[in-house]
C-alpha cells in the first residue's frame, strides 16, 4: 500500500479553551468562501533523557503557499488565548490530545508556522526541559517566539468536511543540549498524520515487562528504515503505536542491553487495529552486552542515526543519537550480537524469532547535513575509532 506523505517539522499538545480564526493581511479567500473544518491532535514520540518537554503555543499560522515568507499576506491564524503550556511527554503510547477545530476556506494548506510564547520575565520556564535526575531547565526556542517555526504540510480541507490531522512531536530527537554549558536548544521534528478512522490506523502489542522497568525501551514501526511512529511500552509491557498510515511495515524493538528485535510485514488499516501479539507471548529480544562508540560531527546542525541491515531485509534504524549543538558530538550505545527477525503472522500463539549470525554487531552510522547523506559502516564486536563525519 501506499503511505501518505508525511512532513516533518514542529507543533506540541494543548486543550484550547478558546481556539478562533484571524486572518492577516487580506487572508485566505474572501466573503462568501467556501469553507470547511481542520480539527487538530498532538501526540509524541518517547524522549531521550528527560522527565517533561514543556513547550507555550502562542498561534498557529496557515498558508496555501510552503514557499510564502512570515510577513506575506494570506495567513490565517489560530490563535491561543490565553496561550497554552503543556507537557509534551505525557502524550505517547497512543495518548492523543485534541487541539480542537476551527473552520479554514476551503483549500489545500501547505505550510504550518508553530509561534511560541517567549520565555520573559514573568515567564521564564514558558519553555523548558527537565532532564532525568536535573533541574527544569529554559529551552532555548528563537524561532519560534518570532516568525514561527517552520512546517511543511500537506493537509487538504473540502469544502464543508471536517479534516483530522494528528501532529507527531518528536520529543528525543528534537532536544539538543548545548555543550557543557547545561543549556538545550529546540530542532523540532514533528510529522503531519491524517487520521481516517479512529478504530484502525494503530499497530498493537506486548514487550517482556522487565523490559518497560527502565524506560530505554523503543517500539517503533519503520518504512523503508525510517520510522514512521514510535513510542515506549506502558509498565505492563504494552506499546500502543498511533496514527499510522494504512500500509505495511517493519516493528522494530530496541532495549537498553538487548539485540534488536524486528517483524517483518505488519499490516496496518483504516478499519480495525493491528495486534502483533498478546500479554502471554510478549516480544523479549535476547540479553546483549553493549558497546560504546562515539563521534563528531560538523556541522553540528547534522543529524545522525544507527542503521542495522538484516541478511535478505529490511535494514532499519536501531539508534538515533543526539548531536551536541556546540561541538558536534554524538553516542550511541550499540549492542554486540545477533540481532533476531520473524515474520507478522495474525493472532500468533509463539513467536519464532531467528538470529541473523551475518548481521550480527555490524551497523552503519549515517549522517545527514543540508540533504547531503554520508555513512559508515561499524562492527562494535571489537573497539571502535571514533567516527568523525564532516560536510562541506
Amino acid at each position: 500500500m501506499k503511505i501518505k506523505s508525511m512532513a516533518m517539522a514542529a507543533l506540541s499538545s494543548a486543550l484550547l479553551s478558546t481556539l478562533f480564526l484571524a486572518a492577516c493581511g487580506g487572508g485566505i479567500g474572501g466573503t462568501g468562501s467556501p469553507m470547511g473544518t481542520l480539527n487538530l491532535s498532538v501526540t509524541d514520540a518517547p524522549s531521550c533523557g528527560f522527565d517533561a518537554v514543556n513547550i507555550t503555543i502562542d498561534k498557529v499560522r496557515v498558508h496555501t503557499s510552503a514557499t510564502a515568507s512570515d510577513t506575506d499576506s494570506g495567513w490565517s491564524e489560530v490563535v491561543l488565548n490565553p496561550a497554552k503550556r503543556v507537557d509534551l511527554l505525557t502524550l505517547s503510547n497512543g495518548v492523543l490530545e485534541n487541539l480542537g477545530q476551527t473552520s479554514l476556506p476551503a483549500g489545500k494548506y501547505t505550510q504550518l508556522r508553530l509561534v511560541l510564547a517567549a520565555n520573559d520575565t514573568s515567564h521564564p520556564l514558558a519553555n523548558s526541559v527537565v532532564p532525568t535526575g536535573g533541574a527544569e531547565t529554559a529551552l532555548t526556542t528563537p524561532s519560534g517566539q518570532q516568525s514561527g517555526i517552520k512546517l511543511n504540510a500537506d493537509i487538504d480541507v473540502p469544502a464543508d468536511k471536517v479534516v483530522d490531522f494528528v501532529l507527531d512531536f518528536d520529543a528525543c530527537k528534537s532536544v539538543v543540549q548545548r555543550g557543557n554549558s547545561g543549556q538545550y536548544n529546540l530542532k523540532p521534528v514533528v510529522s503531519v498524520i491524517p487520521v481516517l478512522s479512529d478504530a484502525g490506523l494503530r499497530v498493537v502489542g506486548y514487550v517482556d515487562p522487565l523490559l518497560a522497568l527502565g524506560g530505554t525501551t523503543n517500539v517503533s514501526v519503520q518504512f523503508n528504515g525510517v520510522p514512521v511512529k514510535a513510542s515506549a511500552p506502558d509498565i505492563t509491557g504494552k506499546f500502543v503505536l498511533y496514527p499510522v498510515p494504512a500500509g505495511d511495515y517493519d516493528l522494530v524493538v530496541s532495549a537498553a542491553g538487548r539485540v534488536t528485535a524486528v517483524m517483518t510485514g505488519v499490516p496496518v488499516v483504516t478499519g480495525t487495529p493491528t495486534t502483533v501479539n498478546s500479554a502471554s507471548v510478549p516480544i523479549t529480544p535476547p540479553v546483549a552486552t553493549i558497546r560504546t562508540v562515539n563521534g563528531n560531527v560538523t556541522p553540528p546542525t547534522a543529524t545522525v542515526r544507527a542503521l542495522q541491515a538484516f541478511t535478505g531485509g529490511p535494514s532499519v534504524e536501531v539508534a538515533w543519537g543526539p548531536v551536541d549543538a556546540t561541538n558536534g558530538d554524538f553516542v550511541f550505545s550499540l549492542p554486540i550480537g545477533a540481532p533476531v527477525k520473524t515474520a507478522y503472522v495474525a493472532n500468533p500463539v509463539s513467536l519464532a524469532f531467528a538470529a541473523d549470525a551475518a548481521a550480527a554487531s555490524k551497523f552503519t552510522l549515517e549522517a545527514v547535513s543540508a540533504g547531503v547523506t554520508k555513512t559508515q559502516a561499524v562492527d562494535v564486536s571489537s573497539t571502535v575509532p571514533s567516527v568523525v563525519f564532516t560536510f562541506p
